[in-house]
């Protein structure tokens, strides 16, 4: 069974993005159980800066050799910053996917969307049972 490393600063989806708000702003990338399960990551499409997406959206793609996986705003927003470097090095969002290899950062429509998000320990478990289930 893998570690699965969760930064506590952040709150988790169940389809296995992470946010973490600054301000009025958030960032979201996925999580470090996602990107062990998609395996070595090789392309990531962004949306625009400007772009719009309402709460569970996908708002980007990520693919791996295994794998193409959408990734689902956890709340409302507009998208104010996208991580460019991800364009050169996709194998970012592996080697670190809760610091440079976050997605983008957005503007928070409505901070209430994350109500329903989990806290670190309960992702850690909810991401073991997943993990449990696949083997």
């Amino acid at each position: 069974m893998m570690a699965i490393q969760v930064d506590p600063r952040c709150l988790y989806t169940k389809t296995h993005e992470w946010v973490r708000v600054e301000g009025e702003f958030a960032y979201t990338g996925i999580t470090d159980y996602a990107q062990q399960q998609l395996s070595d990551i090789v392309y990531v499409e962004l949306p625009e800066v400007g772009d719009r997406f309402e709460k569970g959206e996908v708002f980007c793609t990520v693919e791996s050799v295994k794998a193409a996986s959408d990734c689902y705003l956890a709340a409302g927003g507009e998208i104010t910053e996208v991580n460019e470097a991800l364009v050169e090095h996709p194998e970012l969002v592996n080697q670190d996917p809760y610091g440079e290899g976050w997605l983008v950062r957005f503007r928070l429509d409505n901070p209430a969307d994350l109500g329903d998000l989990m806290a670190p320990n309960d992702y850690a478990a909810y991401a073991a049972e997943q993990e449990e289930a696949h083997t």
